[in-house]
């Protein structure tokens, strides 16, 4: 008998309707009820992580201390419960299919010819249990990538299958999420969408559990009878899942629904009381009812899709309900930015936040923008290629480098002032290669960034190839740039500040990935309160 819970989580209909929601959803309820949970995304494609795709296909791609580059949902999961995912919490069909061929170009599967059932399969069951083998955790959420009937997704669905066999009904359930359109021609709800989505995942060999149902208006409970009567689902496992005006209303909407009460009774979960939201409260209400109003420009290359800047987002928005402050994103296309339009395009701004990015496209309206606050004292956050953004302007500006750059922009500038990491120099590869993961931070003290954290040492995660060429920091820290922040162990400046300044902070890594409801992040929490000054 498993000692592990196994909650897996499908979506029909369409695609987007919010399965990494609703799993992180659950997942906090379980958790304020005194669980141990984690939650890991299966995707279909056939990449082996996300960290090769460009952010318009797939979004943020979002880094674990571990150094793991994977989906953006994962990014939720953590912002949601506060607890660490890593390499484990993400698994491509792409990854499971590398581990079969390895295997067997090693001999292990002893000449047998290799299969999706049972070889891919087995390799998917064993990347989900190895979670649960842990000990670490009372329940194991596992989202599935795509929509069912989806040709990539039927693996993953015949291995949960097999586990839903394997490990028993009160070990395992199965969430499908549904759309329940609204036709205005008929003015009514529509059930069979849902019913045909069921129908699909039965022809796999999997009844559903529990019905979560996107909709524009409340189902009532005649809607919510016929849907179970005709899905095969109690009634009480139907649940509404209505448009919120924040994702984070959506684990209130949850229990309000009973969705933790029905999951815990279907597992044998014992279940005391109401879950501990206290927290979860207050920073809804200081998120609805702000006492004050700011406006930021992010300055990026991929701002058609929002998603590309998702933990940048919501950092945004822990720390404006940290500062009771209501802020307003003006999305700036680098691009678009120049010396005549720059002051045009930033004069509602309080603050500049510059993201972080690959490539030349966008890199010289990116230094226009940075030129043009510090010259004007406003409040600015370089992230990643946002410092290196930083430190090339000044140079340009200050230093009188006219031609200094970045050499992933122009290998032969004469004044490499960001160079490639010497441990990056051999590498080819471009999957998982660059300087991933969480790494130590050294603050100078007297600095802003030590009154910002609050302690000397500091653990931030990071992805990038290039850095700060030191053999340039003294000329800059004559000119007015420190270098605030220190990696110890390879004397790489994480950190740079231009003390004069009102408030000028670049950071190599980025601070996005660590922000959460529970503990926004100090650098953006400071940086609003200094925009809404």
């Amino acid at each position: 008998m498993s000692s592990t819970k196994y909650i897996f989580v499908t979506g029909g209909v369409a695609s987007s309707l919010g399965k990494g929601i609703i799993s992180a959803s659950l997942a906090k309820l379980l958790q304020a009820r005194g669980l141990k949970v984690t939650i890991q995304k299966l995707d279909p494609y056939i990449n082996v992580d996300p960290g090769t795709l460009n952010p318009y296909e797939h979004g943020e791609c979002y880094v674990t201390e571990d150094g793991a580059e994977t989906d953006l949902d994962l990014g939720h999961y953590e912002r949601f419960l506060g607890v660490p995912t890593s390499q484990a919490n993400n698994i491509t069909t792409g990854r499971i299919y590398q581990n079969v061929i390895n295997k067997e170009r090693h001999g292990d599967y002893l000449g047998k010819t290799v299969q999706v059932v049972p070889h891919i399969t087995d390799e998917i069951k064993y990347n989900i249990k190895q979670l649960g083998k842990t000990g670490r955790y009372d329940v194991v959420i596992t989202e599935i990538g795509g929509t069912v009937g989806d040709i990539e997704s039927l693996p993953f669905i015949e291995a949960v299958r097999q586990i839903r066999y394997e490990v028993g009904s009160t070990n395992a359930l199965c969430i499908h999420l549904t759309l329940v359109p609204y036709l205005a021609a008929a003015g009514e709800l529509k059930t069979k969408p849902t019913q045909n989505s069921v129908k699909s995942l039965l022809a796999y060999g999997i009844q559903p559990d529990v019905l979560v149902c996107r909709t524009e208006h409340e189902l009532g409970k005649d809607l919510k009878k016929k849907i179970a009567l005709f899905c095969n689902v109690d009634a009480n496992a139907v649940i509404e899942s209505m448009d919120a005006s924040t994702i984070y209303d959506v684990p209130m909407m949850m229990q309000e629904e009973k969705l933790d009460i029905v999951v815990m009774d279907k597992l044998h979960l014992p279940h005391k009381g109401k879950p501990n939201l206290d927290k979860w409260k207050t920073f809804l209400s200081r998120l609805k009812n702000p006492k004050t109003e700011t406006t930021i420009a992010l300055v990026g290359k991929y701002i058609e899709l929002k998603d590309s800047y998702k933990s940048i987002v919501e950092s945004i928005i822990h720390a404006g309900a940290a500062n009771e402050c209501r802020v307003k994103i003006e999305w700036i296309k680098a691009e678009d930015v120049t010396a005549k339009n720059v002051a045009s395009l930033l004069k509602n701004a309080k603050g500049v936040i510059v993201a972080p990015g690959f490539g030349e496209r966008g890199i010289e309206g990116k230094i226009e923008a940075i030129k043009y606050v510090r010259e004007n004292d406003i409040p600015f956050l370089g992230i990643c290629l946002g410092m290196q953004c930083a430190v090339i302007e000044f140079a340009r500006n200050v230093l009188g480098l006219k031609r200094a750059n970045s050499t992933e922009m122009d290998i032969n500038t004469t004044d490499p002032v960001i160079s490639l990491l010497e441990q990056q120099r051999a590498i080819v590869k471009k999957g998982g290669t660059m300087r991933l993961g969480q790494y130590a931070c050294k603050l100078k003290k007297g600095s802003l960034a030590l009154k910002i954290y609050g302690e000397e040492r500091i653990l931030e995660r990071h992805r990038h190839r290039f850095e700060f060429n030191n053999e340039y920091l003294k000329d800059y820290e004559k000119a007015g740039m420190m270098a605030t922040g220190i990696n110890p162990d390879g004397k790489l400046v994480e950190i740079v500040e231009i003390p004069a300044h009102r408030w000028f902070v670049g950071v190599q890594f980025h601070p996005e990935y660590r922000s959460n409801v529970d503990r926004p992040h100090p650098l953006f929490v400071d940086f609003i309160k200094e925009c809404n000054k």
